[in-house]
């Protein structure tokens, strides 16, 4: 059985995997009460476990280093009690293949090299160029929808990767290439960032551990 996870536990993993986010961003994150969620958010400021910072007319939330630590203690002790790390950490090694096509499909958009420029801007005027990436990220969404479901069997929250990622490749398949690997969009790159944080901050890793 799928079990949903406390809401100051997803209001602080909401600014963990988000980065920087207002309070509404990170209230969507998880289809939470904006309300509730400020009140999370100002519990956790008080705790010392977030900060809100503002500049160029912006503000956000972002987690402090004792919040990182509260963070992965929580989704730790959640993993446990489910008795689900097994799981996960299988997904996880099945993740990292993918990962590393993901991001060189992610250069391969920014980049095609030249005879004489091995780091020449991709100007998108090579059609068959951006198909080929388009097709590696199509390899990706089909292997992400069996993890995905997956990991949606053992915590709610773990829900909806695969769909934001099919989305996401479909815009770019219909010509709006920013959602390849823009960051202001909920693009393939983005998601798949997500995913990649969500996964190391559940099992206590870093980025370039291997479980």
């Amino acid at each position: 059985m799928t079990r949903d996870s406390p809401h100051d536990l997803l209001v602080l993993h909401a600014v963990r995997i988000t980065g920087f986010a207002d309070t509404p961003v990170i209230a969507r994150r998880y289809g939470l009460d904006t309300t509730t969620t400020e009140e999370a958010l100002r519990d956790a400021e008080a705790r010392g476990w977030v900060a809100h910072t503002a500049f160029a007319g912006t503000g956000g939330w972002s987690l402090t280093g004792p919040g990182r630590a509260e963070n992965e203690r929580r989704l730790a002790a959640e993993l446990s009690r489910v008795g689900a790390a097994d799981e996960v950490r299988d997904v996880y090694r099945a993740f990292l293949p993918l990962n590393a096509i993901l991001l060189q499909a992610c250069t391969d958009w920014q980049l095609r090299p030249t005879a004489g420029d091995r780091l020449a801007v991709n100007d998108h005027s090579d059609p068959s160029w951006d198909a080929g990436v388009l097709h590696e990220l199509a390899c990706v969404d089909r292997a992400l929808t069996p993890l995905a479901h997956r990991l949606g069997r053992v915590l709610t929250r773990f829900r909806g990767y695969d769909t934001r990622f099919a989305a996401a490749l479909a815009r770019a398949r219909a010509g709006e290439g920013a959602w390849v690997d823009r960051t202001d969009v909920d693009s393939c790159h983005r998601v798949w960032f997500e995913l990649h944080e969500d996964l190391i901050a559940t099992l206590g890793l870093d980025r370039h551990a291997h479980p």
